[in-house]
């Protein structure tokens, strides 16, 4: 397994839409092997595999002792909302705002053999579905903002030198950070806590 940089926003492919996966073997068990080994490393929440640079339909998620991976995940969602909670992003560091998000989600896809999965989710847990899937969909969670959040939000991130920032964020991962071909990033807190 592999600790593994995580893209941060301007990269291209957090705005892409991911691939559905189609072979299941070796290659997608480590890829969700190194993608739960790099979230734990960060003490995240969740992450989807185009924060790693793989444009592919995977995350990974671990709230409240609940955790786990879905490959090609299909969100059933709830009419009702939760209360507005904020949300931060490892793609994006140093931000968090209140996001509107569904109630409850029924998670479906796979697993790493190709075994259906089914997961129902309240609060936290439909909350990190709901982010994760929309990072599948090249959507970060600045983009569901309105009004003055989002008018911070993106004067935030216009203003931020996030090259800067990315150069900062991978020195401070470099110690753990290794690469999936040998050697040994939720940004700046957990998600779901103001960062």
């Amino acid at each position: 397994m592999a600790i593994l940089n995580i893209r941060i926003i301007g990269d291209p492919v957090l705005r892409t839409v991911a691939d559905p996966v189609t072979e299941f073997g070796p290659e997608l068990v480590k890829l969700v092997a190194d993608m739960t080994e790099t979230m734990e490393d960060v003490d995240g929440a969740g992450l989807a595999a185009p924060q790693i640079g793989v444009s592919q339909r995977v995350f990974t998620y671990r709230i409240g002792g609940v955790e786990g991976h879905i490959i090609n995940p299909v969100l059933e969602n709830s009419e009702d909302y939760q209360a507005d909670q904020v949300e931060g992003c490892l793609s994006i560091p140093g931000l968090g705002f209140p996001v509107r998000r569904y109630r409850a989600t029924r998670a479906t896809g796979l697993d790493v053999n190709g075994q259906p999965v089914s997961v129902e989710a309240e609060g936290l847990l439909a909350r990190c579905f709901q982010h994760e899937t929309d990072h599948l969909d090249g959507i970060l969670y600045t983009d569901r903002l309105e009004g003055e959040d989002r008018k911070t939000a993106l004067r935030s991130i216009r203003n931020a030198d996030y090259g800067a920032v990315a150069e900062r964020t991978t020195a401070k991962r470099a110690k753990t950070v290794g690469s999936s071909f040998g050697g040994t990033s939720f940004g700046a807190g957990p998600r779901g806590a103001a960062t």
